[in-house]
């Protein structure tokens, strides 16, 4: 299932591609990685550099040839500019599961492309890799999040309250998940 990742094929949506990330992403990881309000409900905390994101990305291109990395650019196909990622945090071979995460630069929130891009990235993990079970999680807080799993048509499971302890508090964190079943009829209807 992970080997799928070490030659990660490209995805198209109506308005997105999804691919590989490279260096040549840099500058534009880094305009929205650097912003507070992007990462504001995110594990990582805002990049300080431009080399900061470089490190990072030059990490990713080694994960993926070690199949330890999952996710894919967001590229808006108008502009051909790199406006977030999307992919799976992690995936659990043994169970046939995985988790989806996405992030998206601020000035393309509110368009439909988190949906848009985790809609593709559903498919491949259903589809694809045979999965049984994809979740999401999201501090309680960043209720836009929530609705994109929503729309995703993913059912909400709970919350686990202070769960993580993230940039100096605990946080509430929720569940969503959808089934590979769900996911065939919900596509079909």
């Amino acid at each position: 299932m992970k080997e799928y990742f070490k030659h990660l094929p490209s995805l198209s949506t109506r308005r997105l591609i999804l691919r590989r990330i490279e260096e040549r992403d840099t500058d534009d990881m880094y305009e929205y990685s650097c912003d507070r309000a992007v990462s504001k409900y995110l594990l990582w905390s805002a990049h300080e550099s431009k080399e900061q994101t470089r490190k990072f990305i030059r990490s990713v291109i080694k994960y993926y040839a070690k199949q330890l990395f999952y996710d894919w650019a967001i590229v808006e196909k108008k502009s051909g500019k790199m406006i977030g990622t999307c992919g799976f945090a992690r995936i659990d071979e043994a169970n046939n599961s995985a988790e989806l995460g996405y992030v998206l630069s601020r000035s393309h929130w509110g368009n439909g492309y988190a949906p848009e891009a985790a809609q593709a990235v559903l498919q491949v993990g259903f589809c694809e890799l045979g999965l049984n079970r994809i979740e999401a999680r999201y501090m309680v807080e960043n209720t836009a999040s929530a609705r994109v799993m929503e729309k995703l048509g993913m059912h909400p499971e709970g919350v686990r309250r202070q769960e993580l302890y993230i940039k100096g508090q605990y946080r509430d964190i929720g569940y969503y998940s959808i089934l590979r079943d769900e996911y065939l009829s919900h596509r079909n209807s």
